[in-house]
């Protein structure tokens, strides 16, 4: 049922500007692979280019080793879910997920049976009879992926498929999504722009920025070893010293601090994530001193932000007392995730 997917060189440019500039993607067969960027980076035109939806003006879409150059989307193999289900209001849930078994020419009893059998895979075998108008949004998802898989695709295609529904929703659906491909080793790209959710269900993310692959690696590479500035503020990261890499250590307004690893040596901007940071009392031994200048909520954790000889920095706590405005802090930057990328240049 699954197939490797390799996207080469794939360019697609509207009005003159190339909103996707060359990428370069693989996702393993039985693989899934969420592509994660902004609003309005060409995320969604990769998934119609490669369903065959939109044609590119550069690069090749491969399933299997097969060219899907000039294939209409129903010869394709791959099934795509968006955001909205659009099952078909008039049939029942069954007959929804049946549809593309009938397309295809299967028997009314064939295809009904297989029906029943993929919405028992998604947990909604007492629903066949329903219609879509008294689901909700959850169980219409929930249809809609059962009927992409009846199709029985090489690649499924997710487009934020997820991302209407609420948080408590939004996880049982990628609880489900982590038993499908238990189940039955679809080869999936998601579309998504919720970091958290590429995290949560993907094996590998790769980031789009300015229409490329800024990177590609499994979620907590990226968080840790941002392959740019970009990406690391794309994933959030705040903590920023520029500085130089000078004999394995890190030399800024901090003073020298080592590295993990052998690090080329020249400009360089130290990077740890703030969820990494601890705090420490003004006498205890610590990697920078500064003082608080703004303690913000984040749910059941904190945001505090410390000014230091290098700049601002900031550490994410955990429930419990935090340090006021105006206390003095000393913060510990923990050796392995101390990270160093490339100082901008312009």
């Amino acid at each position: 049922m699954s197939a490797e997917l390799v996207l080469t060189g794939l360019t697609r440019r509207f009005g003159g500007t190339a909103v996707l500039d060359g990428v370069d993607l693989t996702v393993p067969a039985g693989g899934c692979v969420a592509l994660l960027g902004p609003s309005g980076t060409g995320k969604s035109t990769v998934l119609r280019l490669v369903a065959g939806l939109d044609t590119p003006d550069a690069g090749s879409v491969l399933a299997g080793g097969r060219d899907l150059a000039g294939l209409p989307p129903e010869r394709r193999g791959t099934a795509l879910v968006g955001q909205r289900p659009r099952l078909f209001p008039h049939l029942s849930v069954l007959d929804n997920v049946a549809f593309p078994l009938a397309v295809a020419g299967r028997r009314r009893r064939a295809a009904r049976a297989a029906a029943e059998e993929h919405l028992a895979l998604v947990g909604l075998p007492d629903l066949a009879a329903r219609r879509p108008a008294t689901l909700s949004g959850g169980q219409e998802q929930r249809v809609a992926l059962a009927r992409a898989l009846a199709a029985s695709p090489a690649v499924l295609l997710l487009d934020e498929p997820f991302s209407a529904l609420d948080p408590g929703v939004r996880e049982d659906m990628h609880r489900l999504l982590a038993d499908l491909r238990a189940a039955v080793s679809p080869t999936v790209l998601l579309v998504t722009h919720d970091r958290q959710e590429a995290a949560a269900v993907a094996d590998t993310v790769a980031v789009l920025l300015d229409g490329r692959i800024a990177q590609a690696a499994p979620a907590g590479e990226l968080h840790t070893r941002p392959a740019s500035l970009a990406v690391s503020r794309f994933l959030g990261g705040v903590n920023e010293v520029p500085g130089r890499v000078e004999g394995g250590a890190h030399v800024s307004a901090l003073g020298r601090l080592g590295l993990p690893g052998c690090r080329a040596e020249g400009p360089g901007v130290l990077v740890v994530r703030q969820e990494a940071v601890a705090l420490a009392g003004p006498g205890d031994a610590a990697d920078a001193a500064g003082t608080v200048t703004r303690v913000t909520p984040r749910g059941a954790r904190w945001r505090v932000e410390v000014a230091t000889a290098a700049g601002p920095l900031s550490a994410e706590t955990g429930p419990g007392p935090t340090p006021p405005p105006g206390a003095d802090v000393g913060l510990l930057l923990p050796l392995p995730q101390r990270w160093v990328v490339p100082q901008p240049t312009g």
